[in-house]
């Protein structure tokens, strides 16, 4: 029997335009109501999908939790209470941040415990963000000093191109160490920095730990790279009909719907219900 669901949000459970489907809602709904936990695994801050949780009926509830920054922080629900915070060392997290900002191409992503900061802002980039309720500041300097003493859970750089991406990595691994890295891609837009060992997988089995639940009994739902080591960590690891070639191959299930039909609906009927 599965206990714990971990899922992508975007292009995953949420459809196209940032929103969340009556029938995703409502097998969520069905799935706490027998007890399994659901707890969004994303990319993005916790503040960007409350109004998501306040559809699927976990909004500020006690004993439910969510994951942020690629597992660089786990939450109860109830009050948004950080149970395990995962943040970069300010030096590695300085060094990867002034690598995107000289490229004038990039929009540089800051994202601390509560906040995002962008420096270089990109049109397509902030229609994005906001399209999901996405709420950011932007650095009008390039000056990293200010995020000193707080927590910074990743930075990341929005480019077009995948090749523009993988030579932004190289980059970034020209100055920083890459044993101090974890580095994935995602929503077909981002390089993602997190630090070494911090990644959606760790944190489920974290989680999961913390609830006495096994990896085994966790299904994970994803569709981008930077949700293959939660694919890699856990029983049951699904892709979505829209997922990329390498989450299709990681997972033992490969939804009929694609993420703006549904799919996280088919899996909770399927494996759950």
């Amino acid at each position: 029997m599965y206990k714990m669901i971990v899922c992508d949000l975007d292009e995953t459970l949420m459809n196209d335009d940032g929103s969340l489907s009556e029938k995703n809602a409502a097998a969520i709904q069905a799935a706490a109501a027998k007890g399994v936990y659901f707890v969004p695994n994303s990319g993005r801050s916790y503040t960007s999908f409350q109004n998501d949780l306040e559809t699927m009926h976990l909004r500020d509830q006690p004993n439910q939790y969510s994951i942020s920054y690629n597992g660089g922080l786990i939450l109860e629900n109830k009050d948004n209470r950080p149970l395990i915070i995962n943040a970069m060392p300010f030096e590695v997290a300085k060094a990867v941040f002034e690598t995107g900002a000289a490229n004038k191409k990039a929009a540089t992503h800051v994202y601390t415990q509560d906040k995002l900061y962008i420096y270089n802002p990109a049109p397509d980039d902030s229609n994005y963000l906001e399209n999901r309720g996405v709420s950011f500041s932007v650095m009008s300097t390039p000056d990293f000093e200010q995020f000193k003493g707080q927590n910074v859970m990743k930075v990341i750089m929005a480019l077009p191109t995948i090749d523009e991406r993988k030579q932004m990595r190289a980059d970034v691994e020209a100055k920083v160490d890459p044993s101090k890295l974890a580095v994935t891609f995602s929503s077909g837009r981002y390089v993602e920095f997190n630090p070494a060992g911090i990644d959606k997988g760790s944190a489920a089995v974290q989680l999961g730990k913390s609830l006495n639940i096994k990896p085994e009994e966790i299904i994970a739902a994803g569709d981008n790279s930077n949700d293959l080591p939660m694919l890699k960590a856990v029983g049951l690891p699904v892709s979505v009909a829209n997922g990329i070639d390498s989450v299709k191959a990681a997972a033992k299930y490969v939804t009929e719907a694609d993420n703006n039909h549904d799919a996280l609906a088919e899996v909770i009927n399927k494996f759950v219900l």
